[in-house]
């Protein structure tokens, strides 16, 4: 599944610190009966070699949550998908 990417989606997150981070969802790609998202970190400096995040997607009543991915095989297993998905374009 790929998000409709006509219109900049904002996705803003707290982090444990208590500081709100903004990111541009790039896109949601599905893996193993779950979704995730890709987001691109908006910066003020916004330069162009922003490394993309990686978050799971959960979706609660009609909310979608972001979730850090703490298993280390599962982000491994995720990142391994989307770079064979980007190799075969």
């Amino acid at each position: 599944m790929t998000a409709d990417m006509n219109e900049d989606q904002i996705i803003e997150t707290v982090t444990e610190d208590g500081e709100v981070v903004q990111f541009k969802l790039f896109d949601i790609i599905e893996f193993e009966e779950k979704e995730y998202a890709l987001l691109l970190p908006i910066e003020e400096n916004d330069d162009e070699d922003s490394e993309i995040v990686l978050m799971r997607l959960t979706k609660e009543d009609d909310d979608y949550l972001f979730e850090t991915i703490d298993d280390d095989d599962e982000f491994e297993r995720v990142s391994e998908y989307i770079e064979s998905i980007d190799d075969e374009e």
